[in-house]
């Protein structure tokens, strides 16, 4: 199977990914999805104060 998610290289202090994990681990998800999560959260609350992105 071809795997289709994009990837990204993301520089960031120690110190907050370890924060990162954290807040993953007790919500029950890596840190992968948590990020996920956080991005889908912005786009919504980008999207709904602009207008929804093309």
């Amino acid at each position: 199977m071809k795997d289709t998610l994009s990837r990204y290289t993301l520089r960031i202090s120690p110190g907050l990914l370890d924060k990162l994990g954290y807040i993953a681990e007790f919500e029950g998800r890596t840190k992968n999805k948590e990020l996920e999560q956080l991005i889908k959260k912005r786009i919504e609350e980008f999207e709904s104060k602009h207008g929804e992105i093309q």
